[in-house]
């Protein structure tokens, strides 16, 4: 039987399994055809590890375009906390978190209250409001309809007090970065 990659496979009998013979070639075949198979896997070396320049000298570490490299993150890092630092990136997380917290509060203790009222009060909750509506469902509804308000505030505000401030700010950040990465400021 042939393997898919066109090497006999051992029949199991040998004292090497193909998985031990040398460098993962199978010898028999070798001396057989004269040919041997170069498997990437095995053969393949990991980039810059051991590569020779052509004519058989080692490859010198390309260290110069390391720390060039390094130097460019290292200024566009040094943007990012610019950014951060800089009075429109404050104004936009205090915006931000002047709605957050307030809404978050909100409905975590509105949650909690529905929870703790379904539990320690089931006569109040399964008092009838219209019919076979109780307070319970109305208020498990009211989670619901509280969740959509929620997001739709949420995306409203984010809109109206925050989108245009963050995409001034994504804009010069991205031209600050270029710029300190060696490239063509506009």
């Amino acid at each position: 039987m042939q393997s898919s990659n066109a090497r006999p496979r051992g029949s199991g009998g040998d004292a090497e399994s193909t998985a031990e013979t040398h460098d993962g070639h199978d010898q028999a075949h070798v001396e057989a055809t004269g040919v041997r198979y170069d498997d990437p896997w095995y053969d393949a070396l990991a980039s810059g590890w051991g590569e020779t320049s052509g004519d058989g000298t080692p490859v010198a570490p390309v260290d110069a375009a390391r720390a060039e490299r390094a130097d460019r993150a290292a200024a566009a890092a040094d943007v990012y906390l610019e950014v951060q630092r800089s009075a429109a990136f404050q104004e936009v997380r205090s915006r931000y978190r002047r709605f957050v917290v307030p809404a978050g509060i909100g409905f975590f203790v509105w949650y909690v209250a529905y929870v703790v009222t379904a539990t320690s009060a089931p006569g109040l909750m399964a008092r009838p409001v219209a019919g076979a509506v109780n307070v319970a469902m109305l208020a498990g509804l009211g989670q619901f309809l509280t969740t959509f308000l929620l997001t739709w505030a949420y995306a409203r505000h984010a809109r109206l007090r925050r989108d245009r401030a963050a995409l001034e700010l994504r804009w010069d950040t991205q031209e600050l970065t270029r710029t300190a990465r060696g490239g063509a400021a506009s």
